[in-house]
């Protein structure tokens, strides 16, 4: 479960956003997951679409509930609110895999790095605490 930060990112003057190499490795990832689901029910190469929908679909179930998709989880970033920090929801994660696939609003990008499609959503991305470890 994602817990709120202490300050959220967009009363936080020292907030850094993560690099753009990690979020695009996140997008690479969740690229190619998307490629072998749609496998399942079209094919990717002539049907454009399959992939594209399924990005879509990914990034409302896994943004909106677990503020990480399996990319994000594995290169350590999330994406929270910006206001509170919290989780974006189930609509607001869907609209912003739909201006994600758009491709143009990731790159107006403010110094933030948040791009068109996280100020329109209300999102930002935030590099993700690592998990505690046991004690041996």
């Amino acid at each position: 479960m994602t817990t709120p930060p202490a300050v959220p990112p967009a009363r936080d003057p020292g907030f850094v956003p993560p690099t753009l190499g990690r979020r695009f490795g996140a997008l690479i990832i969740d690229w190619v997951l998307c490629l072998l689901v749609s496998n399942f029910f079209a094919d990717p190469v002539r049907d454009g679409w399959a992939p594209v929908l399924v990005l879509i679909l990914e990034y409302g179930f896994f943004l909106g509930l677990f503020a990480q998709t399996p990319g994000m989880y594995i290169t350590r970033v999330r994406c929270v609110a910006w206001a509170d920090g919290g989780r974006i929801g189930l609509i607001r994660a869907l609209l912003r895999g739909a201006l994600l696939c758009l491709v143009v609003p990731p790159l107006i990008m403010d110094e933030h790095r948040r791009g068109l499609h996280d100020r329109l959503t209300g999102s930002v991305i935030t590099a993700a605490p690592r998990p505690a470890r046991a004690p041996s």
